[in-house]
């Protein structure tokens, strides 16, 4: 059985990719700031883009500012992408569904007045490994997961996975 060129190619692209810099999602619902940082320290990344549009939080350690602090103890930059935040009136769509009229919301308002931030994003995760943060464990039912299909839509070879 011979290989072609053309699958070779897409295979070592695909392998060096993996090895190398995309977007990883993660949310911080069921852990402790120790724990969140283990799993980014477990991948290697680099940078936590963080999508909330506010980003407070009733969990100790996840507040913009001690969450700041506490990555950048850990050599992890930390970065708040508020255009990349899921408006409140987009996220019972998220909770309860309709699911598809959320995240369809969520892509016009890519689309529509947050392109930089998208770009911004892509950009870096072109240079470095980048958890994209928010708090749902599970990117399936939150705005995170568009973010990452719009950043594939401009680099389709960017690796994007979740951590669990």
């Amino acid at each position: 059985m011979s290989l072609d060129p053309a699958g070779l190619r897409s295979w070592s692209r695909t392998v060096e990719m993996k090895r190398s810099d995309g977007i990883y999602t993660i949310g911080y619902e069921d852990l402790r700031i120790d724990q969140f940082i283990n799993k980014l320290r477990e991948h290697g990344i680099e940078a936590v883009v963080d999508v909330r549009l506010t980003p407070s939080s009733r969990r100790p350690g996840f507040s913009k500012v001690s969450l700041a602090k506490t990555l950048a103890a850990a050599s992890i930059e930390y970065v708040h992408e508020r255009d990349l935040g899921n408006p409140p009136d987009n996220r019972a769509a998220f909770r309860k569904g309709p699911l598809e009229d959320g995240r369809q919301r969520m892509r016009l308002r890519l689309e529509n007045g947050s392109g930089e931030a998208l770009q911004r994003l892509v950009k870096r995760a072109r240079q470095e490994r980048v958890a994209v943060l928010c708090v749902e464990v599970t990117d399936v039912r939150c705005h995170r997961q568009v973010i990452v299909e719009m950043a594939r839509e401009i680099e389709p070879e960017l690796f994007t996975t979740s951590i669990w």
